[in-house]
């Protein structure tokens, strides 16, 4: 069994929910208190053993580049400062990961921006990480999946279980529960209605993938809206070889939602040693 050192981030989206914001910036570079939302996605990778950040990016997303890149001009002026802690902390963001970019040219889906990846993975199992979701916990989500990954060798997805008024927004899955909160997946809907919805476990930002889907991504045609859905991709691999779900342990924070992100923002704030009592102060005084 080939370990897993790869993960695939999809950044090329425009980032429609949070303009005017992201017409001339990058919607992963929001910040949540002081580090930008990309910078959690790939500590979620690092924080499993990931060696290699592969980025599927589009126009408009140099800052991505830089954010992982070395600074010299900066790290000279805070030396300059005497600031050497702070040349320290930029450094060891370029140094968290090998990271690679890959264009993906046209708006064409998650699935289309994943396909983009396939020559720099390969034939390795690999994951899949959305900056989107920010999930709190001791063992990263990707860890967490790794885990399944190394005990039967095969596709698993992250789950959360939402509530009913809520599965349009997301792929819903259903199957039978093999361990504790551990599904052998069969039934995928992608956005159903309530009608149509085959459960309340939804596909939330975090996946481990043999190499197959890549076949299998192949195969899928675009929707209507000319995108070519993952879930489909998942759907049909599902048929050739088994793939699981995992209900992830954690607080996750839908940061793709404008109420998302500002809960997620009060909650790293109340959380950082820095300024959680003023920050505390402040929230009783407004209430």
């Amino acid at each position: 069994m080939k370990k897993i050192k790869k993960a695939v981030l999809p950044v090329a989206g425009f980032g429609t929910r949070f303009l005017p914001a992201t017409k001339s910036s990058s919607k992963e570079m929001l910040p949540l208190v002081d580090k930008p939302l990309i910078h959690y996605a790939v500590k979620d990778a690092v924080e499993a053993g990931i060696e290699q950040i592969i980025f599927v990016t589009g126009r408009g997303k140099r800052a991505i580049e830089d954010y992982f890149d070395i600074s010299f001009e900066l790290e000279f002026h805070l030396s300059f400062q005497g600031k050497s802690d702070l040349v320290d902390e930029m450094r060891k963001i370029s140094d968290m990961a090998d990271f690679v970019y890959i264009r993906q040219k046209e708006p064409k889906g998650l699935g289309h921006a994943i396909l983009r990846a396939k020559d720099v993975v390969g034939d390795e199992p690999f994951a899949v990480i959305l900056a989107d979701d920010v999930i709190e916990n001791r063992l990263s989500g990707t860890k967490q999946l790794m885990d399944i990954f190394e005990r039967y060798n095969c596709s698993v997805l992250g789950l959360e279980r939402v509530a009913k008024e809520d599965v349009y927004k997301y792929g819903i899955v259903s199957g039978r529960e093999i361990e504790k909160k551990l599904f052998k997946l069969d039934e995928f809907v992608e956005k159903p209605s309530i009608e149509e919805a085959v459960s309340d476990k939804a596909i939330i930002g975090r996946y481990i993938f043999t190499h197959n889907i890549f076949n299998e991504l192949e195969k899928t045609k675009a929707d209507k809206k000319g995108e070519v859905q993952l879930t489909d991709a998942i759907e049909s691999l599902s048929k050739k070889e088994v793939v699981y779900g995992k209900i992830l342990e954690g607080k996750r924070f839908d940061c793709g939602s404008k109420l998302g992100f500002l809960k997620a923002t009060v909650e790293f704030a109340l959380n950082d040693k820095e300024i959680k009592d003023e920050f505390k102060k402040y929230l009783k005084e407004v209430e």
